[in-house]
This record gives C-alpha cells, structure tokens and sequence, in this order.
C-alpha cells in the first residue's frame, strides 16, 4: 500500500503472518506520495467476514496467505500529504478509501467494470497489504471526501455499502418492486436498507437468527421470517409466497446468506422472469434447481465487489436516507484489534470497529492541527 522508508515515528499495525496468527508490530512510514497519491492516517477500519476468515482458514477460495499481510479494507482516513497532481484534496480532509485500485488500461477497467479488472490490487487479499496500519500512501482518485455531517465511522461504512449498492444496482430494484433478503448479516442489513433507498415496496428478511431478524425489524423491514434448520427450501418458498407475498412470487432475491439452500429456496421463490443476486459467497459447487431457473428466465447474477458506488453510497448517508451508526455495535482501539478479531469471530455484535488514529495522535506525531 505504498512505498516506504525507515522512520522513528509509529506506525503499528495488524499483521496477519499465517492462519491464527496475528501481531501487532511497527512498520516503516510511507514515503512522500507520487504525483496522483495521497498519505492517509488511517482513522477507522470495519471488520469485513473476509478478514476473519483469512484469519481463521488463511484463504478464501484460490486467495491463499503465502506471506505476512496487513488485514482491514474498510477504511476513513485523514489526509496528511498530497502529491503534486492532486488538486481536489489536501492535508487535513476526511475520506472514505475506496482500497481496490485497478489497472485502468484493460479492456474491463475501459468499458467501466474496473472490479472485475484481473490486475486489480485490492487490500487484505494476497498479495496486497490492507489498511489496518496508521499510516499508507493511496491513489487520490479512489479517495472521497467525507463532506459536514458524515463522521469518519461512517466514512469506514461506505464499503460494505458499495457492496450494497453495486447488488441493488445488478438487480435493478425499482419503485415498487418485491424483494427478499436472505441473511440478516452485516451485508445484509445494507441490502435491505439500500434497496428501499432504491424503491422497494415490500422487503421480507430470512435467517435463522431470530436475534438478527429483530434487529432487521428495527431498521425497516416490512416483514421477517425465522428459517427453521429442518425445512426444506421449497417448503419455506410456498409458505413466503403464501403468507407474505401474496401466493406470488417476488421481484428480487438479495441471497446474501452464502448458503446452498438459499440458493434453492431463492429459484423456487422467484417470479417469473425474476432475478436473483448472489452476494454471499456460496461454496465452490452447489446443487440447484436450474431447470425451474431456466425455463421461468430467471436471471441469476454474480456480485464482485463495486464499481462506480462510492458517490452513490455517499450521497445516500449525506441526504439521510440510509443511517448507518445503528449497525455499529462494538468499538475497538488498534491496540485491542485481536480481541475485536475474537468477537467478531463469535458472530457477536453487526459492525465491529477499529480506530487505528485519532485527532491527539495526529497533533502528537505529526504536528498536524485540524481535522477539515
């Protein structure tokens, strides 16, 4: 995440060297940004289940740790140096980091899905370093000022919003439409609250976790069904049809569980030329129904991260229309990042925070005085 040089001052960081093995140690200072680049001074990174899970397995399907990493990409920072080409940030502005940095030159990256670019270097994904570290030299085009009124807790929250987003966006969730969201997970939730920013007019949620469902109530979903363990998808399909859509069935699905059977449930509770979005990571091979898929021309999408959502996103918790504090239930300082790890790997609390800087360790490292 930036070249760097040996420096006295501190910059403690996460480091993931294998599975279940994490430390905290010091890291030399970037160096002076390029042209394009700014420093940031990391302020808040979110705990994404990615980062539990190379911590836990050390691997994500063909993303394997083969050297120590940084963890954390769900970051707000502070800007405490530009380089000389940037013109619209300066020392001082809060951001949100949007930490994936494509090619730009692919055929991909040019017809706009610069998420799927093969080159792409996002943080926390071997190789590449993450943002759980105080200080790192970003490109200044994939950082979005934070303007009056959105704190940099929230500035953290854009990314796993633009996760949101880019899902509703696939979906193509308009005014009026049906939809279903299984998985009450942190993804979840912003699913649900991001597709009634969209338009939706009926969001039903499913999970086994009656606490979650709870929770999902409280932040607007019209209606919330507990998945019990021993029923089967096309048994949960007719009784969400039955008794909450109307005997018909529903505009969009949000699968946002991961689970083979909420793929299954997900086909035989779709419309008619419905479509399904599959944003949780469902396992390497799955067993569906396809045949229903096919013949009712139900689209079923794939969800890469984002592309194009930060502005959207940010707009979104500017105007008011999403509030993401509620989701954030726990708050850790870098110092304590393995406990905040421990909780999260309980399946305790929706959004667990860790603040890597703030304002007195700015004014004390680096003499810098205000936050804009």
């Amino acid at each position: 995440m930036g070249r760097e040089h040996n420096s006295s001052k501190c910059n403690l960081t996460l480091v993931l060297y294998e599975k279940q093995h994490l430390e905290l140690e010091q890291r030399p200072v970037p160096c002076k940004p390029r042209p394009n680049e700014v420093t940031l001074a990391t302020h808040t990174v979110g705990i994404c289940g990615s980062d539990v899970k190379y911590w836990q397995q050390g691997k994500i399907g063909n993303f394997v740790v083969t050297k120590p990493m940084i963890l954390g990409h769900e970051t707000s920072a502070v800007v405490i140096d530009v380089g000389e080409n940037v013109k619209h940030l300066k020392p001082g502005d809060k951001v949100a980091a949007e930490v994936g940095v494509p090619c730009s030159t692919c055929d991909l990256c040019r017809k706009g899905k610069y998420n799927l670019c093969e080159q792409m270097q996002f943080a926390a994904t071997p190789p590449y370093d993450g943002t759980l570290t105080r200080y790192f030299n970003h490109p200044a085009d994939f950082c979005f000022k934070l303007p009056e009124g959105v704190s940099l807790e929230e500035g953290a929250l854009l990314e796993p919003l633009a996760v949101a987003v880019h899902a509703c966006k696939r979906a193509q969730i308009k005014l009026g439409d049906t939809v279903l969201v299984s998985g009450a997970g942190a993804v979840g939730l912003l699913c649900m609250m991001t597709a009634r920013a969209f338009g939706a007019n009926l969001i039903v949620v499913t999970d086994v976790n009656e606490q979650r469902l709870k929770f999902a109530k409280e932040l607007g979903a019209d209606r919330t069904v507990v998945v019990q363990r021993n029923e089967f998808p096309q048994q949960l399909a007719a009784r969400l049809k039955s008794e909450h859509f109307g005997g018909r069935g529903v505009d969009v699905i949000l699968e946002c569980s991961g689970a083979e059977t909420s793929m299954v449930l997900a086909i035989n509770v779709a419309r008619t030329g419905g479509t399904i979005v599959c944003v949780g990571c469902q396992p390497d091979l799955v067993t569906i129904p396809l045949q229903i898929a096919l013949m009712q021309e139900i689209d079923i999408k794939g969800l890469f991260r984002y592309r194009n959502c930060y502005p959207i996103a940010l707009s979104m918790v500017e105007s008011g229309r999403i509030n993401l504090r509620p989701l954030i239930t726990h708050r850790f300082k870098l110092e304590d990042a393995t406990k905040a790890f421990e909780l999260c790997s309980r399946g305790e609390g929706v959004k667990i925070l860790i603040k890597c800087m703030d304002e007195s360790q700015l004014q004390n490292d680096l003499g810098f005085n205000g936050i804009h």
